[in-house]
């Protein structure tokens, strides 16, 4: 597998909520979903090589599931991985 596919293995989706839109617009930081196995090494330099952008912090977090019901059962969403990075001043990345 080259470096170029692991990049788009990454990244797999912005993550575009309220508070996430918050932290783009104060600390010029946009929110992804990644892969549970990624590192921060990883996910800085996908970003950097997929939207040609410079970052300067990258912070992560796991993201429990939640107990969903369906019906009389119930089930649990997966667990998942969300990265917060933060960009050089005057750098976007065109989300939406």
């Amino acid at each position: 597998m080259t470096t170029l596919d692991r990049c788009y293995q990454v990244i797999q989706k912005p993550v575009i909520t309220e508070k996430a839109s918050d932290g783009t617009l104060q600390r010029n930081a946009y929110t992804f979903r990644v892969p549970r196995d990624a590192n921060k090494g990883e996910i800085r330099t996908a970003v950097e090589r997929l939207f040609s952008v410079k970052v300067t912090s990258v912070n992560t977090l796991q993201v429990k599931g939640k107990w969903r019901r369906m019906g009389r059962t119930y089930g649990r969403t997966q667990d998942w991985k969300k990265a917060m990075v933060e960009l050089a001043e005057g750098q976007t990345i065109e989300v939406i």
